[in-house]
């Protein structure tokens, strides 16, 4: 049996080397780094995959939700809600902007914002509502654009775990993730669903006025060369991760799918063990499978990771600490109790291995060794 890796980024890339190094040693030999012909195909081709009018690429996926919030003219001191369950880029970029992160809980099968939570949160500071679509599953994003239609209030998709994932309306229409809200940011950081040799992001919206913003925003807020209009960033895809993107891309739905069987696999190993959750689909998303977590009950979640540690086997914990417990976003306004099923979902969650290259032989010798523990 191959070493399990938690994401086994070189057997994928061995599978496309020639394509990958071909692509790589092109842009070498254009010498055309930034913002040559390479991205703006990448740009184009992500944008029909997705169906959106705007793709901006820029630098990683925190920048994606920074530069949403800027081009929006969100100004300090304006409320933005989002869920204490996440990565913490999430409400980094709010704070680092001077706006002020609103926490919610999430729900307790699809770990996304829960949306009665949201309208609890309102106040007449707030201005937009970043909802996360957390291991590969949207939030219920047809129930928060009510909200914010109800509220006039911005929608910025967290989407660095989703890209791929179709939300499915209940007239039966339906969208990509990151494609639903007046924006949505995505990262292509190496060990995503479509992750580059380096870091890279993107920001969709299908709002043309906002879009020449996005582009200002990304490039110094230039609007002409050496024109600058607006406070803006340097925000950049370089050409090398275009062009191994674009490869990739071409690849996205076939790798989504494998994510799909290998955690189809999982459940299916692990369906009549009672100390376990295995992971919820709601009717309304695909799930595209970032992580594959699991939720253990009257488990020792910390005994468990190292007795899977020690077989070979590098299962991972996102989160163990949520927003409202991290140190630097301490906030008078919570305690701990405040958000019941994050904090309960920060002790007992835990993820496996799961990537494209996952075999029957590793997945069923990592659901043997869970439940060998168990």
């Amino acid at each position: 049996m191959n070493k399990i890796q938690m994401v086994d980024l070189h057997n994928q890339y061995l599978k496309i080397k020639k394509e990958i190094d071909d692509a790589v040693i092109n842009v070498i030999e254009s010498c055309a780094f930034i913002n040559g012909p390479e991205v703006k195909s990448f740009q184009e081709e992500l944008q029909n995959y997705l169906n959106v009018k705007h793709v901006i690429p820029c630098g990683n996926g925190t920048d994606s939700l920074q530069v949403s919030m800027m081009a929006l003219k969100l100004k300090p001191g304006d409320e933005v809600i989002t869920t204490t369950f996440t990565f913490i880029a999430t409400a980094e970029v709010i704070a680092l902007l001077g706006l002020t992160p609103v926490l919610v809980d999430v729900d307790p099968q699809t770990f996304t914002m829960d949306t009665e939570a949201i309208k609890k949160a309102i106040t007449p500071k707030t201005k937009a509502i970043v909802p996360v679509h957390l291991f590969g599953q949207c939030a219920d994003m047809e129930a928060i654009l009510k909200i914010a239609k109800e509220h006039n209030l911005f929608v910025i998709e967290d989407t660095c775990q989703a890209i791929g994932a179709d939300y499915k309306f209940s007239d039966g229409s339906v969208k990509k993730a990151g494609t639903i809200g007046n924006a949505g940011g995505v990262s292509f950081f190496p060990s995503k669903n479509l992750g580059g040799y380096g870091d890279g992001g993107a920001i969709f919206t299908d709002d043309d006025d906002l879009a020449t913003q996005l582009r200002y925003m990304v490039n110094h807020g230039m609007t002409i060369r050496y024109h600058h209009d607006y406070i803006g960033v340097n925000s950049r895809l370089d050409s090398i991760q275009a062009a191994i993107l674009r490869i990739k891309l071409r690849y996205l739905e076939q790798y989504n799918k494998a994510r799909q069987e290998s955690a189809k696999k999982y459940n299916e190993l692990f369906a009549n063990c009672d100390k376990l959750t295995v992971p919820y689909i709601a009717d309304y998303s695909t799930h595209i499978f970032h992580q594959y977590t699991l939720v253990t009950k009257n488990v020792d979640r910390n005994a468990l990771q190292k007795h899977l540690n020690d077989k070979g086997i590098p299962a991972a914990i996102y989160y163990p600490i949520p927003l409202h417990k991290q140190k630097a976003y301490l906030d008078p306004r919570y305690k701990s109790g405040d958000f019941p099923v994050s904090e309960m979902l920060c002790d007992s969650v835990i993820s496996l291995p799961m990537h494209t290259e996952l075999d029957d032989e590793q997945i069923k010798f990592i659901a043997e060794s869970v439940l060998e523990f168990l």
